[in-house]
């Protein structure tokens, strides 16, 4: 079967890019544009802005290895268990610590509420809704976990400097960002 041509226009800047690609692998340019159509039709996905966003975020968290996936299940079992341990204020004592030596690293990630809680979004802790530039509706898959999130948020909070109000319904927390 005799392959398809095309013409396609190249501005100078994308030429040089195929060009110095061309290079770099080895492969001919035809061989690169056929790569980048499929990569790009099996990442089309990537071209809004929020998913790109978060695509890159789950990428700074799982790549340095200092992150793991953990099923929701397992995390509600393991702070079921913390609950009913007579051990729990140690936990939720260490757990601050840990909370503190983690917003050191942040600040270069998130430097306001919004950065900082849309941070933990990405981490499925919860889903965050935006009622205003200052006034966030957290909603939570369990309330169990309103203690572990509640800790993280007032110590990343406390770090970056930044005072609000944090209050806790059933199974949602509102943060309300002080000026």
């Amino acid at each position: 079967m005799n392959p398809t041509r095309i013409t396609v226009a190249l501005d100078q800047t994308t030429a040089n890019l195929l060009e110095k690609i061309s290079q770099e692998t080895e492969l001919s340019q035809s061989e690169i544009v056929r790569r980048a159509l499929r990569f790009y039709n099996e990442n089309k996905a990537m071209v809004d802005p929020l998913i790109k966003k978060k695509v890159h975020a789950y990428m700074d968290l799982l790549l340095s290895g200092e992150h793991v996936i953990l099923d929701v299940d397992h995390l509600l079992l393991f702070l079921r268990f913390v609950e009913s341990s007579p051990d729990a204020e140690k936990f939720w004592s260490e757990h601050r610590k840990v909370a503190q030596s983690h917003e050191g690293q942040l600040k270069s990630k998130a430097n306001n509420a919004e950065d900082i809680l849309g941070r933990l979004e990405n981490c499925n802790f919860f889903r965050m809704i935006k009622n205003s530039q200052k006034d966030f509706t957290l909603v939570l898959g369990s309330e169990l976990q309103k203690t572990f999130v509640r800790i993280l948020i007032e110590e990343f909070f406390a770090g970056a400097g930044i005072k609000a109000d944090i209050k806790d319904n059933l199974t949602k927390i509102n943060v309300t960002v002080k000026s």
